[in-house]
């Protein structure tokens, strides 16, 4: 249950700590009442915020950097899917949650949940199973029948059922995919057969190396400047043969003299002697390379045709060696698939087979569970339309006719459903986008949301202006309705019925009043005294008299059972 609230600058909300019940006491009708424009769906605002959703920065209060929300929940014992989720999301498993949410003025937003950062997602979850909102334009949600399953299904509790039927039928799809790619794969086989055939053939007659183009490349260049070479390396050998050898065997004998004449010199003839020896085998080397250098004019067109080669195989299979290599290899993986096609088509038709015939069973077994919901759904919701002055309305549901076939079965089963509706004794039903008021669509709606209300574990229910377009008798029973809610649940309630409010055990007044020349929204709790006057507001307006007052005072004992 909700316990606190803190809002700050939200909209027309500076500062906001509201405080409910006391601790432990889920039975609360609180309402909150005041003129229209007063703000008091701002409150709907804050909680829209704290459940995740996506938020404005218009809504931030004008002058202010941000805008934050608060809220103190209070767990039961033997809630353990929400003290489940808690765990899972390391936040603590305490019998308290508080839930934070800021929002800045340049768009971003964090959420917190116990003080720890939160994502969108954990939080969503975490309200899902706190509280549920029901506001004035959730009715139209009954003239859409493609939401008409998803209130079956929860209503009959089927939500775990559903979500193993969609993942099945995920599997089901996925598989189904891959059989129909091999079927379209079958038709072109043989074509692609010879195609990878060829490609990979080309590619292993090459037998290529990896860095191979790189030493063709140098060798190319080598054989295309041989001329050259050899007449810059001659030169220089016969450079290095005519003057330079004597020379250093010359230098080598002199310093062997200097050494023995002067030790000091000792250094410096061995390292020039070491130098000699150094020099007379690079000028071996240079001969060496010298008698190497032959024209070689076929091995030049050798190396160009083999350049060429490559060059045809990289524009083809790709930029490097390695990446031809690479694309032979996968089309050899390829061919081999191919070759085993119809052993593999077979294995999967035959696994597609099991799991259509799997998810066959699973949505005839949904269906039935779908029938008896139903079935109990029509009883329950003449009941609750009865107690709200529906006293002869008949609510169906009707199926569309569809083949028991897999082709039929989507995502939510094979059922094709839709609600029917008449208030009116003697006359056919029809669907309610075609029969249904806006007034009667308040209470279709208000009806299902108790019969949600005592299936889950959700504690809190707020409704804003569920009440629209109702009054008199169906008033009158629309506020005994939320008040046997409220006997088994935290129910806030945004109402502009009398009847309603003084029904509340706790009620708020929501104010607009101009503060140092900006407008200001202000929540105060009423004393007993307090709400007579604002129950006399709703019910005349500005023409409150004594009679008023004493319908009013008449309001609120019956409100409280006295």
């Amino acid at each position: 249950m909700l316990c606190e609230l803190k809002v700050e600058n939200l909209a027309l909300i500076e500062l906001l700590q509201l405080q409910f019940g006391a601790s432990g006491n889920t039975a609360q009708l609180i309402v909150m009442t005041g003129e229209t424009g007063a703000g008091k769906s701002i409150m709907l605002r804050a909680i829209h915020l704290l459940t995740g959703a996506r938020a404005s920065t218009d809504w931030i209060r004008n002058g202010a950097d941000n805008c934050s929300v608060e809220a103190l929940f209070e767990i039961r014992p033997e809630h353990t899917a929400l003290r489940e989720i808690l765990r899972e999301s390391d936040l603590g498993d305490e019998t308290t949650v508080i839930i934070r949410r800021v929002l800045q003025a340049n768009g971003r937003s964090r959420l917190y949940v116990n003080g720890s950062l939160a994502t969108a997602k954990m939080v969503a979850d975490l309200t899902d199973n706190l509280l549920s909102i029901a506001s004035q334009h959730d009715h139209q949600q009954l003239l859409q029948p493609s939401l008409h399953l998803d209130f079956l299904d929860s209503v009959g509790e089927l939500g775990e059922q559903v979500r193993e039927f969609s993942g099945a039928y995920a599997v089901w799809q996925v598989k189904k995919g891959e059989l129909d790619d091999l079927h379209r794969q079958e038709k072109d086989k043989e074509k692609r057969k010879d195609l990878l055939r060829f490609q990979v053939d080309e590619i292993r007659d090459a037998m290529l190396e990896v860095g191979e183009d790189e030493a063709l490349e140098t060798e190319k260049k080598r054989l295309k400047n041989l001329d050259l070479l050899i007449k810059l390396s001659h030169e220089s050998s016969r450079f290095l043969s005519t003057g330079v050898i004597e020379g250093l065997v010359k230098i080598r004998k002199n310093m062997e003299q200097v050494a023995s004449l002067d030790p000091a010199a000792g250094k410096l003839a061995e390292d020039l002697t070491g130098y000699t020896y150094q020099a007379e085998d690079l000028v071996a080397e240079l001969r060496h390379y010298c008698n190497s250098l032959e024209s070689d004019p076929l091995r030049l067109d050798q190396v160009s045709f083999r350049i060429d080669l490559l060059r045809q195989l990289k524009r083809k299979y790709g930029e490097t060696i390695a990446a031809i290599l690479a694309f032979a290899e996968e089309a050899q993986q390829e061919l081999e698939i191919l070759e085993n096609l119809d052993i593999k088509m077979d294995g999967l038709a035959k696994e597609v087979a099991g799991l259509a015939a799997k998810l066959m069973a699973m949505a005839r077994d949904l269906s039935e569970k779908r029938r008896q919901a139903a079935g109990n759904l029509e009883k329950a919701m003449g009941e609750e339309l009865a107690s709200l002055a529906f006293n002869q309305a008949v609510f169906q549901v009707r199926w569309q006719e569809i083949e028991n076939d897999i082709s039929q079965i989507r995502a939510s089963g094979w059922d094709r459903i839709e609600f029917f509706f008449t208030a009116n004794p003697g006359e056919p039903s029809r669907p309610l986008a075609k029969v249904a008021s806006g007034g009667e669509l308040s209470r279709l709606m208000l009806a299902l949301k108790c019969l949600l209300a005592k299936r889950d574990m959700v504690e809190t229910v707020i409704f804003d202006e569920v009440d629209a377009g109702i009054g008199g008798e169906a008033a009158e029973a629309v506020a005994r309705k939320i008040q046997e809610l409220a006997g088994h649940h935290q129910v806030f309630c945004i109402t502009h019925l009398p009847q309603i409010a003084a029904r509340g055990t706790d009620h708020f007044l929501v104010v607009k009043n101009v503060v140092e020349g900006r407008s200001q929204s202000s929540f105060s709790q009423l004393s007993r005294e307090e709400r007579v006057g604002e129950l006399a507001r709703m019910l005349a307006g500005a023409s409150v008299s004594t009679k008023t007052y004493a319908w009013a005072q008449e309001l609120l004992d019956k409100g409280a059972g006295r």
